[in-house]
């Protein structure tokens, strides 16, 4: 006779990871609606790890620890290296998420044949062998210490990887895995878990640098449990807009490093090729003047760029003004057209205001208020500002230009692009004679009006 196994369920979040009994409409620790979805869940206690532990952990005294600094992997991929704090520290777990399509797998196949002396695994859950080969050939890349494995289940990889031995794991994607001891599909909150809780452990046990790709929801978050974010060490978003060539590396999380650091790529036929000076691509070149343009000096992690603000201002013909910003905060925007009407006089409340960064870059810097609202007065007043003149200051509630941060590397990075004039706060402390660029300092928004407009 043989007895069936009872299969149970239960309702997970998708958003949190939540597990309750039964469908609920909200979620009570993500406060998500209609976000349970039930899932298959397996409660034999028998089954194992597919990642086979050899290492029994017993407790130390702090002052017993050995502690010696660990030197990174340093790649190829200058910006890659930026957004990791220095390099690849081994034995971390990093996280790769970003909409489908902009470039993730490429990004890390790049990185996996490029040639650093090290035994790297590529496991693909997406494409197939050949597949892969078409794409390492178009971008005209190879190398004898990558190997590629076309794989899902998590047991026969791990008997790969027992074999093989690599020293840096590549996982595409982490939602494409499953484990056979858990019954749900793959993608589901469960196969999630369990597999990147076995990827993190044999990270952590074998000094193995692992890298997983996630997908992304509608919403821009990464697809799965929120856990996932906090059991990896370092998270980076891979963004960009399909319109443009440029793709942006951003650091979310990392434990290593700067959770600030940005790198810059350009997406061409070949792959994806580094870009040194970001300041250059941000700036649009053009033959005579425009009104609506201003150039702003900001900072992502240890980078100075400047990027160019552009603005249209234009009597509304609807009944509400329109707003609408692009990679740049719309309420923020909303307040400093706030502070021009009541604090200075110019009556914006019955125009629509649209401004946009260009490049496809988003900044959420609070220096490159000075540069919007000098844009947006310069469109609705339609003078042309000065080509050589760029802005860092913060606008504060009351009209004053507020003291920002580093802006001393703000202004040598103007001074390096060739710009004449740089106008800040007078409220930050800085040496004007180290640098050779006309620096123009002011208290009041009031007061850089009259330099440019008279």
């Amino acid at each position: 006779m043989v007895i069936k196994r009872k299969v149970r369920s239960a309702f997970f979040c998708q958003s949190c990871g939540h597990q309750s009994p039964k469908w609920l409409g909200k979620c009570p620790q993500c406060g998500e609606w209609n976000t349970f979805v039930e899932e298959i869940i397996n409660n034999d206690n028998n089954v194992s790890s597919s990642f086979k532990s050899k290492r029994v952990n017993k407790p130390v005294l702090v002052s017993d620890i050995d502690y010696s600094q660990e030197e990174r992997i340093v790649t190829k991929d200058s910006e890659l290296n930026r957004v990791l704090g220095g390099g690849i520290v081994p034995g971390s777990l990093i996280l790769l998420g970003g909409d489908p399509g902009i470039g993730k797998s490429t990004l890390l196949l790049q990185f996996a044949l490029s040639s650093i002396p090290k035994r790297i695994l590529y496991v693909s859950g997406e494409e197939s062998e050949k597949q892969i080969k078409m794409r390492a050939e178009r971008i005209n890349k190879s190398s004898e210490n990558c190997y590629i494995l076309t794989e899902t289940n998590t047991q026969n990889i791990f008997q790969q990887i027992e074999s093989l031995e690599p020293e840096i794991l590549v996982i595409d994607s982490i939602q494409t895995l499953h484990s056979s001891q858990i019954e749900s599909s793959p993608g589901s909150v469960s196969q999630v878990k369990a597999c990147t809780s076995e990827l993190l452990k044999y990270a952590k046990e074998s000094g193995t640098a692992v890298f997983l790709i996630g997908h992304i929801n509608k919403d821009g978050a990464i697809a799965g449990p929120k856990i996932l974010e906090h059991m990896v060490d370092t998270v980076l978003q891979f963004e960009g807009d399909r319109n443009y060539i440029y793709r942006i590396l951003r650091t979310v999380k990392n434990r290593f490093g700067s959770a600030s650091e940005l790198g810059v790529y350009e997406m061409n036929s070949y792959g994806l090729r580094e870009v040194a000076n970001p300041s250059e691509i941000l700036i649009s070149e053009r033959d005579e003047k425009t009104s609506g343009v201003a150039i702003a000096g900001t900072v992502e992690g240890a980078r100075p760029l400047l990027v160019e603000i552009q603005s249209l201002v234009s009597s509304a013909v609807y009944g509400t003004p329109q707003r609408s910003a692009t990679g740049f905060d719309t309420r923020r925007m909303n307040m400093l057209l706030a502070v021009l009407e009541k604090r200075c006089g110019f009556r914006l409340g019955a125009k629509d205001v649209f401004l946009n960064i260009t490049g496809g870059i988003r900044i959420d810097d609070t220096a490159i208020d000075l540069a919007v609202i000098c844009s947006i007065l310069s469109s609705d007043q339609n003078i042309e500002l000065d080509t050589q003149i760029c802005f860092a200051g913060e606008i504060g509630l009351s009209g004053e230009i507020r003291a920002v941060n580093r802006i001393e590397q703000r202004i040598a990075e103007a001074e390096k692009l060739g710009y004449k004039q740089i106008v800040i706060s007078k409220y930050n402390n800085l040496n004007s004679k180290d640098f050779k660029i006309k620096i123009s300092k002011f208290g009041k928004i009031e007061e850089v009006f009259r330099l440019l407009f008279g």
